[in-house]
C-alpha cells in the first residue's frame, strides 16, 4: 500500500484520497461528490479525465477502491498517533519541505507530484521558524484581546459581589429607617392611647362621683315619700292625729333643683381622632429633614467613607477592593451627588467645619477638547491654608476671606449660567462662576481631610 502513487488513492479532481469512489465505463474514478458536481449543467456525462462518455448517470461504486483508501487512512492515523516520526500520508516518506502554496509540510516525492507543480518550497526548519513568527504576529492582537475580556470578566465578578455587598448594607440600612419610624409611631401610639384612656379613667370617676350623689338624693326623697303616702293611707282619726308630724316632715325637706346632665361629660372623640393622620405626619416631620443632595457613593473615591444616610463624607483607610464602575469620578478623593441639574435654579450646602482641606464646587460632564476628553469643573477650595477658585475654563485666583468658612452655601442658576459661593454664617457673598452651561452639572465635594463634611438639610440653607 505504501508503495503506490498518489495517482492511484488520489481524485483526479479533488487531488485528495478518495471519498466514496465510483467508477465509470472508462475504469477511471473518482469521488461520487465530485463527479457530481463536475456534470452538474453539463448535457453530456463525459469521463473529466478521457472525456469519454458515461453509459450513465449514476455510476456504480468503486469497492475495492473504498476499502484500500479505508485502510490506508486507518494505518495513517494508527502511525500518527503512536508517535513516530511524521511521514508523508501519502508516500510513507519523510516530511523534509514546506509547500507555501498549501501551507502543508510535504515530502520529495510530493514535491515532484503534479499536485504540487509549480508550487514554492521551504525547508521545514526554515518554514517552521517563519510561520512561527508569522503565527505569533497573528496570535498577539488576540492574546492581548483575550487579557482585556479576562480583565472584564474578572471586574464583573467583583461587580456582582459587590452589588451582593451593595444590596445588603442598603436593606439593612433601609430596615434601620424603617425601625425608627416605627418606633415613633408606637410610641405616637401609646401616648394618644394613654391620653384617651385618661381621659376616659377621669370622666368615668367624675360620673360615678355624680350617681353616688344622685343615689343618696334619691334615697332621701323616696323615704319621705314614702312615710307620706303610708300616712295617706291610714284611717281618718290616725291620719288626723298624725298630719301635723307628717306635714312638718315633708315642709322640712327642701326642694332641690332640678337634676341636670353632666356638661362634658363624654369622651372627645373629635380632639383624639380630627386629622389624626395629618397631626402624626405634622409632629413626624419634625423628626425627619430633606436634604437637597444626595451623595453617590458609586462616584466615590475608594479612599472616601459615606455616612449611612449619604449626606456627610470624610477621607479615611483605603475600602476593600471596588470593582470599576464608569461612573466613578476621575479626580481623586472626590465625590459627586446622585442627581445632575441641566435646567432650573438649585441650591444647597456643606459643612466644612474645622477641615483644612477642601474642594467644593460642581463637575460637569466630559467633553472632548485639544483631542482629548476632559472634565468640566468648577469650584472653590482651601488648600495650604489658602482660599481659591478654580475652574477648567478659568486660571486660579485667590479669594479673600474675612472668616474661615464653615458653612458654604451653593447657588446654581443654570439657565443664566451662573454658579455662586456664599458664607452662611456671615451671610456673604464669596464667588461667583459665570459660564454659558450646556451640560449636566454635578455637585462636587473634595476632601483628604478626616473631619466629616456634610450635606446640610434644606431647612438650614440660608442663601
Amino acid at each position: 500500500m505504501s508503495s503506490r502513487s498518489d495517482e492511484d488513492l488520489c481524485c483526479p479532481i479533488c487531488q485528495d484520497i478518495f471519498k466514496d469512489p465510483v467508477v465509470l465505463s472508462c475504469s477511471h474514478s473518482f469521488c461520487k461528490a465530485c463527479l457530481l458536481k463536475w456534470w452538474k449543467g453539463k448535457n453530456v456525462c463525459e469521463c473529466p479525465y478521457c472525456k469519454s462518455k458515461s453509459s450513465t448517470s449514476d455510476p456504480p461504486r468503486n469497492l475495492a477502491l473504498k476499502n484500500l483508501c479505508e485502510a490506508f487512512l486507518l494505518r495513517r492515523d494508527q502511525r500518527a498517533s503512536s508517535g513516530s516520526e511524521a511521514l508523508c500520508s501519502l508516500h510513507n516518506e519523510k516530511l523534509r519541505l514546506f509547500c507555501l502554496d498549501h501551507l502543508l509540510p510535504v515530502c520529495l516525492v510530493c514535491r515532484d507530484s503534479k499536485i504540487h507543480h509549480g508550487h514554492k518550497f521551504r525547508p521545514i526548519d526554515e518554514a517552521a521558524q517563519d510561520v512561527r513568527e508569522e503565527l505569533r504576529k497573528c496570535l498577539k492582537p488576540l492574546q492581548e484581546k483575550l487579557k482585556d475580556f479576562e480583565q472584564v470578566k474578572g471586574n464583573c465578578d467583583q461587580t456582582a459581589n459587590h452589588i451582593k455587598d451593595q444590596a445588603q448594607r442598603t436593606e439593612r440600612h433601609i430596615k434601620e429607617q424603617f425601625k425608627k419610624l416605627h418606633q415613633f409611631l408606637e410610641e405616637e401610639e401609646e401616648a394618644r392611647i394613654f391620653a384617651l384612656r385618661d381621659e376616659e379613667e377621669q370622666k368615668s370617676q367624675m360620673m360615678k362621683e355624680k350617681i353616688e350623689a344622685v343615689s343618696k338624693e334619691i334615697a332621701a326623697l323616696s323615704e319621705t315619700v314614702r312615710a307620706a303616702e303610708e300616712q295617706l293611707r291610714a284611717e281618718d282619726v290616725s291620719f288626723l292625729q298624725n298630719y301635723k308630724a307628717a306635714v312638718e316632715r315633708v315642709q322640712q325637706r327642701p326642694l332641690l333643683d332640678d337634676p341636670q346632665l353632666v356638661s362634658g361629660a363624654l369622651i372627645d372623640e373629635a380632639k383624639h381622632l380630627g386629622n389624626l393622620a395629618f397631626n402624626i405626619w405634622t409632629k413626624m416631620k419634625k423628626m425627619v429633614s430633606y436634604t437637597p443632595v444626595i451623595l453617590d457613593p458609586n462616584t466615590a473615591d475608594p479612599e472616601l467613607h459615606l455616612s449611612k444616610d449619604l449626606t456627610s463624607v470624610r477621607y479615611g483607610e483605603r475600602r476593600q477592593q471596588l470593582p470599576k464602575n464608569p461612573k466613578r469620578t476621575k479626580f481623586s478623593c472626590s465625590v459627586l451627588g446622585s442627581e445632575g441639574f441641566n435646567s432650573g435654579v438649585h441650591s444647597w450646602a456643606v459643612e466644612v467645619g474645622e477641615s483644612k482641606d477642601w474642594e467644593v464646587g460642581v463637575l460637569g460632564e466630559c467633553i472632548l477638547t485639544k483631542g482629548s476628553l476632559q472634565s468640566r469643573l468648577w469650584r472653590i477650595l482651601l488648600s495650604d491654608g489658602k482660599f481659591a477658585s478654580f475652574s477648567t475654563t478659568d486660571q486660579e485666583k485667590d479669594l479673600t476671606v474675612r472668616e474661615e468658612l464653615r458653612r458654604i452655601g451653593v447657588h446654581l442658576d443654570f439657565e443664566r449660567g451662573k454658579l455662586s459661593f456664599s458664607d452662611l454664617d456671615t451671610n456673604t457673598h464669596i464667588h461667583t462662576f459665570t459660564h454659558a452651561f450646556t451640560h449636566t452639572l454635578f455637585p462636587y465635594i473634595y476632601t483628604e481631610s478626616h473631619i466629616l463634611l456634610k450635606i446640610l438639610p434644606l431647612s438650614q440653607i440660608l442663601i
